[in-house]
């Protein structure tokens, strides 16, 4: 589990219940912090603008997706690359068709049918071809569930200031008694509080997060797409092990002495 993620919900949420009870006292944050139909408006209002915009199947996958940030993902560059060379030490010595029995250990999809693709004696180009249509495909996936999140991001607020809105003009219908103005005014913004919650605690978090796990799936597939192709070419493992580097930042790099001019980490 991703301890990092789970941590900064609950924080969050600390640090909401800690300005409440500061400004309104533990007996009160119900009688001012809390009303339902400023939650109906917020809450439903932003979940049925979302769901208009998808399908029902991808609405739910959305939905659904939520718990992958609390998923630790299993991606290490600098193992992946170190059996990339071990694969590219095996056809060096044994030839490209010894690979097979390789891949039949491996838990890798991807890499695995790269390497079923290089044993058929698949076209360089064609194997790149395939398993970059393949990259994209995952990519699209998963933006498709980084867009549901951003959607519903930015439908919270929107829903909030209408809530607000909805909450004003009942307002001004009742400004003949006066002392009814301030509570009515603090029930108008609750709806804005309700949608700024939504979007920056859950919904652009979980967001961002999807994206990192993204960018980190789609250079770990990058690496075995160069690697694999490196190995079918009969590269030398040492120059397939400096290319694969590339990939890493300098610290990452095990010994490896180049640094940037710029110190990049």
């Amino acid at each position: 589990m991703d301890i990092a993620s789970l941590a900064g919900i609950i924080l969050c949420f600390v640090m909401l219940l800690f300005g409440l009870i500061s400004s309104a006292g533990l007996a009160n944050i119900g009688k001012e912090y809390l009303d339902l139909p400023s939650a109906i408006i917020t809450f439903g209002g932003s979940v049925c603008s979302t769901l208009t915009q998808f399908s029902l199947q991808d609405f739910i996958g959305g939905l659904k997706s939520f718990t992958l940030i609390f998923k630790t993902p299993s991606l290490n560059t600098a193992e992946m690359i170190q059996k990339i060379i071990d694969l590219s030490n095996i056809a060096r010595k044994e030839g490209l068709l010894s690979l097979e029995e390789a891949a039949s250990d491996m838990e890798e999809p991807f890499l695995k049918k790269g390497i079923l693709l290089i044993v058929d004696g698949t076209d360089p180009d064609l194997v790149r071809a395939i398993m970059e249509t393949e990259l994209v495909s995952i990519e699209g996936r998963h933006k498709g569930r980084i867009s549901f999140w951003e959607t519903w991001a930015s439908m919270g607020p929107a829903w909030g200031m209408i809530g607000t809105l909805v909450g004003l003009v009942d307002m001004l219908y009742h400004m003949e008694d006066p002392s009814t103005l301030g509570p009515a005014m603090a029930v108008a913004l609750i709806t804005t509080l309700y949608g700024s919650l939504l979007a920056n605690w859950i919904c652009t978090p979980v967001a961002g997060k999807l994206k990192v796990d993204n960018d980190g799936e789609m250079m770990m597939k990058e690496v075995m797409i160069e690697g694999l192709l490196s190995i079918q070419a009969g590269e030398n493992p040492r120059v397939i092990e400096e290319k694969l580097k590339s990939f890493l930042a300098p610290k990452d790099r095990g010994g490896a002495e180049e640094q940037t001019p710029g110190g990049e980490e």
